[in-house]
C-alpha cells in the first residue's frame, strides 16, 4: 500500500507531517504561516491560519491540474461581404459561451487567483465530434441555435468556431491563500474552524469536495464549487444553523456534524449529489446535562465526541439512513480533540501530556477500537536518542510519575493485543530495585530495564472523587501482589456506558480515568532534553492518512542503535567474505555428494519407478444432455522414471446408470487450468487442444475454496513438470488476463510465428501467475506493467506463483499482498402507463424489471452476488451517472422502447426508462507484483523490441493513459528499474483513453470521443515528442484502442472492427486511410514483429461456442501486413492478450524472409 501521511499542529502553529513508512515528524516545507488548525486529504490540505484566513496546500503531484477556457466566435453571412461578425439584433454576442448567452471575449477571460497561469496563448480547435474540422475549425448551420456541421452547405447562414486555453494551477507544495469575494460587504466573517470531506459522497463526481467552515460569530459558511480542476473553489455561500456554531466535521460521505456553544451537537441531512449543502439540521443533546460537547469528528459511519469535561464519547448507531445516531458510549483518555480518518481510523491530542494518541483496533466489526497509543516519533532534525529504559518517551509506555489506588482494586485498561513480545513482558516480576528508584519520586511506579510493556496502569478513584487527594501508597504496598502487573484485570476494549453519578462509596464504585489524570509523559522529568524537544500538539488530521486494520505503523517506537559489540562484529564481516564463504561451503558438499555416489553407480536401482496418487471428491459438469453438475471422484496419478522425468494422468470416475465409468486426462496435454467466473461454486477448467477446438473444457467444481485452490496448485505444477517448465517466466512471453482478473503467461516457441512449420495457437500451453489485473503490457527486456479494475498500476518483480500457489509452485521471494476494486452493474427497467406514469409494471414482452445490461438476465439487488465467492462487498447499491448518453439528476435514462438508442432528458414519445445501479466489491491476493503509486492508469504501453535492437542502452519508452485521460510518458524505465523514477505529463486538448508506441518510438493515440491522434518527433533523447496530428477516424466509426507494431498500426472500434491503417511509411509516418481487416475482436495486440493477435467475442466450436477467444492472425508478411486469416486458440473467457514481448521466430524462417524482402526499417 503507498504510504500516505499524517497532518498534525504544533503549540506554535507549525505544520507537520507523519509518514505511514516513516519514523519522523517533517516541518511542512512553507513554513512562513502559523496555523490554528488544518483538514487534510489524500492529495490537499485546508487550514486556518492565525489571522483568521483560510489557506489550501496542494501536494505536488507529477500530473498537472489543468482547466481548459472555451470562447465561440459566431458569424453571419450577408449577401455583400460574406459571413463577418455583423449579427442581426436578435442574434447572439459575436464572442460567446457555448450557450451564446454569455458575453465572452477572449481578452476578457482572465484568470480566477494568482494561484493559476496560462500554459499558451487562445487556439482554435479543429476537433469537432472526433472528426477534424476543415482549415479554421468553423462550423456551419442554418441559424443560432441550431445542429452545426463540419462542412458548409447551401442554407448555411451562421458559422461558429471555438477557442481553447488551458490555465494550470501552479501554488503546489505551498499554502495559497483563498480568494475571496471583490466587494468587502460581502466577505465572510474570519473563520474559526473548518473541515474538508464528501469525495466519497454516494453518486458523486470523482474530485469533488466539500469544504466547511466556521465563523468567529458562528455561522456556518460552505465553498462551492471545489473540485479537482477547481482546487479552490469559487465563492462561499452561508447556511443558516439554529444556533450559534463552534466547530463542524465533514465526513468522507455524507455525514456533517457542528457543535453549538450550548453544548449539543446539529446533524445535517439530505446531503446528496444533487444538494451537496443538505437541507435540514437535526438536534442530538449531548451525553450528559452539566457537560455539554466541545469537539465532534467524523467518518463514514462513526462519530466521535469530546464534552467539555474532556471526556471522549463515542456514538452508537450513526450510518447514512440514520446520521444522528442513538446513544453516547463513554471511551477511556481524556482528549483536547479527536480526529476521525481514512478507514474510520482515529487520532488524538492528549489533554494535559498534548501527545498525539492513535486508536488501535478499530476494525469494520469493532469502529470503537481497544486502546490509545501515544505516537513517540521525533521530529527529523532531531538528536539521536539513547535509547534508555529510563525514558518512558522512548519506552513507548503508558506509565506514570504517580499511582494512584482506590481501596484494592483495579481498573481496566487499554493494552496492545498485537504483539506477543509485549504481552510476555508484561508477565514479568516488577524488580524491586525500580520501586525504590531514586529517579521516580516515593510511591511511584517506574519501569525495570529492558522493560517494553506498553500499559495504562489506570487506577480506579472513587466517583466523586472531588477535591479529595489520593494518598501515595507505601514502597511495602508496591511490593505485594496486587501491585505486579501480572495480576492486573486487563481488558480488549474500554467502553462504559453513560449513568448518572450517585453517592455510593468509593470502594464500590471504581471508576477508570482518562489518560490524562496519570500524568502521562510529564515534560522535564524523564527526558534531560528541554521542553521543545517534545512536540506540543494543537490539532491533528488524519482525513488523508490511509490505515489499513492490522498493518505494521512505526509510530509507537524509538529505535536505538546497536550495541557495540554487535556493531563490531556486522562490520567485520564484509559481503566478499560472505560470498567466499558460501562458495567454499557449496563445493566442499559437491565433493562429498561425489564421493559417496561414486561406490554406488555399480548397483542397480532397487526401484526403477514410483507412483504417486491423490484422490478427492468434487463435481464434473457432464458432457452429455442435459448438462448439469454431477458428484465424482478425481485421482491424480503421478509417475516417475528412473530418469525422474515425471507424467500424470487425471482419471475423473462417475456413474451412468449405475455403471462406474471413468475419462482420463493425460497432464502432459493439458494446454491450460483456468478458474471459472461462478458466482454460486469454486470450479475451474482444464482445456487440452482436442478440448479448445470443440470449445468444451472439462469443468470440475471443489467443495470449498481452499479444495480448488490445492487442486488447482497440484495440477498446475503436475503440468509444469510434465512439460519441464519452472520459474519466473521468459522475458519474451506472452501475457493474457482473463475476463475474472486471472494471468496467465505462455512461453513462446521458434515456430509460434514461422511460416513454414506455424505452431497451431491451441497447442500453446499457459500457465497462471498470482495476483488480479484487468490489463498487461510486456517488453522483451522484462519489464512488464499491469493495471487493475480499480486503475491502481502494478509492476511485475520478478517471482512467480503468489494466490493460490503456494510451497514449490510460488517463489520464495518478490511475492507481495495486491488487491482489487471492481463494480458490479444492475439495471432497474420502468415503463409508462397513463393511470401512474413510470412504474415497474411492463408489458409481457418487455425484459425484466430488474435486470443486467441486456435486458435477458434477471439481476436484482437482492440476488445479485459477487463475481465470485473470492469477492467481498465493501459498499451498498448507489446510482451511477457516468453511464453513456448521460442521465437527468435521478438517474434515468428514457428510450421509445427495449432496447433503444438512450439519452439523459424525457422526450414526448419516451415511454420506457432504465436506472443504472452499482455496488463494489473487494478481491484481496498476493503475487508477483508491486504498486506503482500515486497516480491512477487507465491504459499504459511499453516499446516492443526485436532481438537485433541495438538501442538498449537507452531506457525503456513507457506510456501510459491516466484515469482522468491525461497522457504521461514514463522516465528511468529499465531492466534494473522497471518501475521508473517519474511521470512526464504530456499536454493535450481532450481526455485520452488508449495509447501505443511502436518499435520505431512511433506514438498513437485514441481519444474518447473516438478520434485517432499520432504524436510527432518522439526519440529516446526526445521521449515527449513535440505535437499532436489529428487522424481522421473510419467512417462513422468512433475508435476505442490502438496498437502499434514495429511498422503496423492496427486500431479497434466501439463496434468491435479491427482496422489497419495503410500508407505508413517513414517520411510519413501519419498513413493514408483505415482498411477494414475483421468483426467480432474486442482487444488486439501488434507485436515487434508485426504479429497481431486478437481477442474474438464469438467463436463456434463443435460442442459450444465461446466468448472471449484468443486468436492469431497468420498470413502475416512484409508484402501483406494484414494477414489472410485466423487461427483459433484458447478460450473462452479471456479478456486480454500482450504479444510485445515475444520477438521470437524461427531462425531458417527469418533469413529466408530477409532475403526475399530484405530488411524491414522504419
Amino acid at each position: 500500500m503507498p504510504a500516505s501521511v499524517l497532518w498534525a499542529v504544533d503549540l506554535f502553529g507549525r505544520v507537520y507531517t507523519l509518514s505511514t513508512a516513516g519514523q519522523c515528524w517533517e516541518l511542512c516545507k512553507d513554513v512562513q504561516m502559523e496555523f490554528k488548525r488544518v483538514s487534510a486529504t489524500t492529495q490537499c490540505c485546508w487550514g486556518i491560519a492565525c489571522d483568521n484566513q483560510v489557506y489550501l496546500y496542494m501536494c505536488a503531484s507529477e500530473v498537472p491540474i489543468r482547466c481548459r477556457e472555451e470562447a465561440y466566435e459566431n458569424q453571419r453571412w450577408n449577401p455583400m461581404g460574406g459571413f463577418c461578425e455583423k449579427l442581426l439584433p436578435s442574434d447572439r454576442w459575436p464572442w460567446s459561451d457555448v450557450s451564446g448567452l454569455q458575453h465572452r471575449p477572449l481578452d476578457g477571460v482572465a484568470l480566477p487567483s494568482p494561484h493559476w497561469e496560462w500554459e499558451s496563448d487562445w487556439y482554435v480547435d479543429e476537433n469537432f465530434g472526433g472528426e477534424p474540422t476543415e482549415k479554421g475549425g468553423w462550423t456551419y448551420a442554418i441559424d443560432f441555435p441550431a445542429s452545426y456541421t463540419r462542412g458548409r452547405k447551401w442554407n448555411s447562414c451562421v458559422r461558429r468556431r471555438k477557442w481553447i486555453r488551458y490555465r494550470r494551477y501552479k501554488a503546489r507544495d505551498t499554502w495559497a491563500k483563498i480568494p475571496s469575494k471583490d466587494d468587502p460587504k460581502e466577505l465572510p466573517d474570519p473563520f474559526n474552524d473548518l473541515s474538508v470531506g464528501g469525495w466519497e459522497i454516494t453518486e458523486e463526481p470523482v474530485g469533488r469536495l466539500s469544504v466547511w467552515a466556521v465563523s468567529l460569530q458562528g455561522k456556518v459558511w460552505y465553498r462551492e464549487g471545489v473540485s479537482h480542476p477547481n482546487p479552490e473553489g469559487s465563492s462561499w455561500s452561508f447556511v443558516d444553523t439554529p444556533g450559534e456554531a463552534v466547530q463542524i466535521s465533514c465526513g468522507p460521505h455524507d455525514l456533517l456534524w457542528v457543535t453549538l456553544w450550548e453544548g449539543q451537537a446539529l446533524v445535517r441531512e439530505g446531503i446528496n449529489r444533487n444538494n451537496p449543502k443538505g437541507s435540514s439540521w437535526s438536534i442530538v443533546e449531548p451525553p450528559g446535562s452539566e457537560n455539554g460537547i466541545m469537539h465532534v469528528s467524523v467518518g463514514v459511519s462513526v462519530v466521535w465526541a469530546i464534552t467539555k469535561d474532556h471526556k471522549v464519547w463515542f456514538r452508537r448507531g450513526v450510518n447514512s439512513h440514520n446520521p444522528c445516531g442513538t446513544s453516547w458510549i463513554e471511551m477511556v483518555g481524556e482528549m483536547m480533540m479527536v480526529n476521525v480518518g481514512l478507514n474510520d481510523q482515529v487520532w488524538g491530542v492528549g489533554c494535559e501530556d498534548r501527545a498525539v494518541y492513535f486508536r488501535q483496533g478499530v476494525t469494520p466489526s469493532e469502529l470503537s477500537g481497544k486502546t490509545w497509543k501515544a505516537i513517540v516519533a521525533g521530529r527529523e532534525n532531531d538528536r539521536s536518542h539513547s535509547g534508555s529504559s529510563m525514558s518512558l518517551l522512548s519506552a513507548g509506555c503508558f506509565f506514570g510519575d504517580e499511582v494512584r489506588v482506590s481501596g484494592t482494586e483495579s481498573a481496566p485498561n487499554d493494552t496492545d493485543g498485537s504483539s506477543e513480545v509485549e504481552r510476555h513482558g508484561s508477565e514479568q516480576p516488577l524488580p524491586e530495585e525500580s520501586l525504590d528508584s531514586s529517579r521516580s519520586p516515593k510511591g511511584s511506579l517506574a519501569p525495570g530495564p529492558g522493560r517494553t510493556t506498553e500499559c495504562a496502569v489506570d487506577t480506579a478513584c472513587s466517583a466523586e472523587d472531588k477535591g479529595k487527594a489520593v494518598e501515595a501508597p507505601s514502597p511495602e504496598e508496591h511490593s505485594g501482589p496486587a501491585a505486579t502487573p501480572a495480576e492486573l484485570p486487563w481488558t480488549n476494549i474500554d467502553l462504559k456506558e453513560p449513568k448518572k453519578v450517585t453517592s455510593h462509596p468509593a470502594s464500590s464504585f471504581p471508576e477508570t480515568t482518562g489518560l490524562s489524570s496519570l500524568g502521562l509523559f510529564p515534560l522535564g522529568m524523564e527526558e534531560p532534553y528541554g521542553a521543545d524537544d517534545h512536540l506540543l500538539w494543537a490539532w491533528v488530521s488524519g482525513a488523508g492518512c490511509a490505515v489499513e486494520a492490522g498493518s505494521a505503523l512505526k509510530w509507537f517506537t524509538v529505535h536505538s542503535g546497536l550495541s557495540p559489540s554487535v556493531q563490531t562484529l556486522s562490520l567485520s564481516i564484509t559481503p566478499a567474505q560472505t560470498a567466499a564463504w558460501r562458495k567454499q561451503i557449496f563445493q566442499q558438499l559437491t565433493e562429498r555428494t561425489k564421493r559417496e555416489l561414486e561406490n554406488f553407480r555399480h548397483y542397480e536401482q532397487a526401484v526403477e519407478q514410483s507412483v504417486w496418487v491423490k484422490t478427492g471428491a468434487v463435481q464434473w459438469w457432464c458432457d452429455w444432455k442435459p448438462h448439469k453438475w454431477v458428484d465424482v471422484r478425481v485421482a491424480l496419478e503421478q509417475f516417475t522414471g528412473h530418469d525422474g522425468a515425471r507424467d500424470s494422468i487425471l482419471f475423473i470416475y462417475y456413474l451412468v446408470h449405475e455403471e462406474k465409468k471413468y475419462l482420463h486426462v493425460f497432464l502432459n496435454e493439458v494446454t491450460v487450468l483456468v478458474p471459472i467466473l461462478n458466482e454460486a461454486k469454486h470450479s475451474f477448467a482444464l482445456y487440452t487442444p482436442e478440448r479448445t477446438r470443440q470449445r468444451w473444457p472439462v469443468r470440475l467444481a471443489a467443495a470449498t475454496e481452499q479444495d480448488m485452490n490445492d487442486w488447482l496448485a497440484l495440477l498446475s505444477l503436475s503440468c509444469c513438470e510434465s512439460r519441464k517448465i519452472h520459474g519466473r517466466p521468459s522475458p519474451q512471453a506472452i501475457w493474457s488476463i482473463t475476463c475474472k482478473g486471472d494471468i496467465f503467461v505462455s512461453e513462446p516457441c521458434p515456430d509460434l510465428e514461422g511460416h513454414e512449420h506455424l505452431l497451431p495457437c491451441d497447442q500453446m500451453f499457459w500457465r497462471q501467475m498470482g495476483g488480479h489485473l484487468r490489463m498487461v503490457e510486456a517488453n522483451s527486456r522484462g519489464v512488464v506493467w499491469g493495471i487493475g479494475y480499480d486503475h491502481t498500476a502494478w509492476v511485475y518483480t520478478g517471482g512467480y506463483g503468489g494466490g493460490c500457489f503456494q510451497g514449490l509452485a510460488s517463489s520464495t521471494s518478490n511475492i507481495y499482498p495486491q488487491s482489487d476494486v471492481k463494480s458490479v452493474y444492475i439495471y432497474e427497467n420502468q415503463r409508462w402507463n397513463p393511470v401512474t406514469g413510470y412504474s415497474s409494471r411492463g408489458l409481457p414482452t418487455d425484459r425484466y424489471m430488474w435486470s443486467d445490461v441486456t435486458g435477458l438476465q434477471e439481476c436484482t439487488k437482492a440476488g445479485t452476488k459477487p463475481p465470485s465467492l473470492q469477492w467481498t462487498w465493501v459498499s451498498d447499491w448507489f446510482v451511477d451517472f457516468s453511464v453513456p448518453g448521460g442521465t437527468d439528476p435521478e438517474g434515468w435514462q428514457y428510450a421509445s422502447d427495449f432496447p433503444a438508442s438512450y439519452h439523459g432528458y424525457k422526450m414526448m414519445k419516451d415511454f420506457v426508462r432504465r436506472r443504472c445501479w452499482a455496488r463494489k466489491c473487494k478481491l484481496v491476493t498476493s503475487g508477483p507484483w508491486l504498486e506503482v503509486a500515486p497516480i491512477a492508469l487507465g491504459d499504459v504501453s511499453i516499446i516492443p523490441e526485436s532481438p537485433d535492437n541495438s538501442e538498449r542502452e537507452h531506457n525503456i519508452a513507457l506510456w501510459a493513459v491516466s484515469d482522468k485521460g491525461d497522457i504521461l510518458c514514463r522516465l528511468g524505465v529499465s531492466e534494473l528499474n522497471p518501475a521508473g523514477s517519474s511521470w512526464l505529463h504530456i499536454g493535450t486538448d481532450q481526455p485520452f483513453a488508449s495509447v501505443s508506441i511502436g518499435a520505431c518510438y512511433q506514438v498513437w493515440a485514441v481519444a474518447r470521443d473516438g478520434s485517432a491522434f499520432y504524436r510527432g518527433s518522439v526519440s529516446p533523447s526526445q521521449p515527449a515528442g513535440d505535437c499532436w496530428y489529428h487522424i481522421p477516424s473510419p467512417p462513422k466509426q468512433r475508435l476505442t484502442q490502438v496498437s502499434v507494431g514495429q511498422t503496423s498500426v492496427y486500431a479497434l472500434d466501439e463496434n468491435g472492427n479491427l482496422w489497419y491503417r495503410a500508407g505508413i511509411t517513414p517520411s510519413y509516418p501519419q498513413g493514408s486511410s483505415w482498411e477494414h481487416v475483421s468483426n467480432n475482436v474486442r482487444k488486439v495486440s501488434v507485436g515487434p514483429l508485426d504479429q497481431v493477435w486478437v481477442i474474438a467475442n464469438k467463436v463456434q466450436g463443435s460442442h459450444s461456442l465461446s466468448r472471449g477467444t484468443v486468436c492469431r492472425r497468420t498470413g502475416v508478411q512484409p508484402r501483406e501486413p494484414k494477414g489472410q486469416g485466423w487461427d483459433y486458440g484458447i478460450g473462452g473467457g479471456w479478456d486480454h492478450i500482450s504479444v510485445r514481448a515475444n520477438a521470437t521466430v524461427g531462425t531458417h524462417s527469418m533469413s529466408q524472409e530477409q532475403e526475399t524482402h530484405g530488411p524491414v526499417c522504419c
